[in-house]
């Protein structure tokens, strides 16, 4: 099992024929991929080739011949595609995912970083509206290693496990991914640090909750906002596996938007230490420290071995 993502998922990409979309395509291809198609109005009709490497876990390794569409519907008429990968430029993204839930695609995983607020908000609240689920924008995407992954998480740092991991950071998906892998990973989500994303932690905590192959959930926040607050809420009402928490941003200066656009602080709202201490309260461990994150996730799940 796995949240949102698994091996029967069928992976259009858009913006596939561009720089990052070539490379990020080849790499999702070796991770084992099922990429149906790519979309380019202006290159419909051709076929991109892929010398796609065998990755460690044994996957790829042969070239694949990937068709490119007109549009995401024809695309998803032609092959079934149920998720979009999008890599287009920041002014196009609004149209793309508008364009990728008119087509009926269940997933859009938008990794393009600096859409503007407005097109975040209108193209979220327009996916929702058409029932496709948005991840991101401005992330690496979602793996469940071993299976897919769509996006630009390295695939070959970490696999399968009982694991699930939820982050609004990219480095620190990566970053836990390692320290935890000789244990494994059912799927990890990068949402995507913007002050709107399509996918919450929330949203992610139910899903996990509910994935009878996640063990245990790691929840990677950081300074701003008030999500991280809300997910503690969640978790008191909704979440009965064991959760650990990491927070980054204790260091920041007050005041000051820090990397992701949605990490602004005033006063004590959206500090580290207010997230954590909300994050405690409920019973959630966290950690001072990616690697303290994850000592404290092997300790849990020695405990829960002892137990049986």
């Amino acid at each position: 099992m796995a949240i949102h993502l698994t091996k029967e998922s069928k992976v259009l990409v858009q913006g596939m024929t561009g720089g990052e979309g070539m490379k990020h395509t080849r790499r999702m291809l070796a991770a084992g991929t099922n990429v149906v198609g790519g979309v380019n109005p202006r290159k419909a009709g051709r076929t991109v080739d892929f010398d796609v490497p065998r990755s460690p876990n044994g996957l790829g390794g042969a070239p694949t011949a990937v068709p490119v569409y007109g549009s995401v519907a024809e695309g998803r008429r032609a092959t079934g595609a149920d998720v979009t990968v999008v890599f287009v430029p920041p002014a196009f993204a609004k149209a793309a995912v508008v364009e990728a839930a008119d087509a009926g695609i269940g997933l859009a995983v938008v990794i393009t970083e600096g859409i503007p607020v407005h097109d975040s908000v209108a193209f979220t609240a327009y996916a929702r509206e058409k029932g496709t689920r948005v991840i991101g924008p401005n992330c690496p995407g979602l793996i469940t290693p071993g299976q897919s992954n769509a996006g630009i998480i390295p695939a070959d740092i970490t696999k399968p496990g009982r694991i699930g991991l939820v982050s609004k950071s990219g480095t620190l998906t990566y970053q836990l991914m390692y320290e935890l892998r000789d244990v494994g990973f059912s799927t990890c989500v990068g949402i995507g640090g913007d002050p709107v994303v399509g996918t919450t932690h929330i949203d992610c905590l139910a899903a996990f909750e509910d994935d009878p192959d996640t063990d245990l959930i790691v929840l990677i926040g950081e300074i701003g906002g008030d999500a991280e607050e809300r997910a503690a809420a969640y978790i008191r009402e909704h979440v009965t596996k064991p959760v650990v928490g990491y927070i980054a941003g204790f260091t920041a200066p007050e005041g000051k938007t820090m990397g992701h656009a949605g990490a602004i602080v005033s006063g004590s709202s959206g500090t580290a230490r207010a997230k954590k201490e909300a994050l405690e309260a409920v019973g959630v461990r966290v950690g001072s420290t990616p690697t303290e994150t994850a000592k404290l996730v092997l300790a849990l799940l020695e405990d829960r071995q002892r137990a049986v």
